[in-house]
């Protein structure tokens, strides 16, 4: 079976994206994340690049990155809807549970 056509260059982009993970904060330096990736320094500024001009990301005056505040809504934004459902779920669990008494 053939794999789908991708754009490498994207892949790299989104493997920076969650190496921010756990460092909203005090964000990541380009050295940080060229290592955490294995990625070269250049690729990594590319990609950081590409991810500020997209509001994924966003540089600090200490220039380290961090996931912008659209990164960590679209976050909330999951967390909402699973609690959403989770909430949904414990009801109907609740209701089954009251009508087998």
């Amino acid at each position: 079976m053939n794999k789908p056509a991708t754009i490498a260059s994207a892949l790299k982009v989104l493997q920076v994206w969650p190496a921010l993970k756990g460092h909203t904060l005090t964000g990541l330096s380009n050295a940080e994340i060229a290592a955490a990736t294995r990625q070269s320094a250049p690729n990594v500024s590319r990609a950081l690049n590409t991810l500020v001009e997209g509001g994924y990301v966003t540089r600090y005056d200490n220039g380290r990155y961090a996931h912008s505040v659209k990164t960590l809504q679209i976050a909330q934004a999951h967390a909402n809807h699973m609690s959403a459902f989770m909430t949904r779920a414990q009801e109907i669990d609740q209701r089954i549970a009251a009508g087998s008494r």
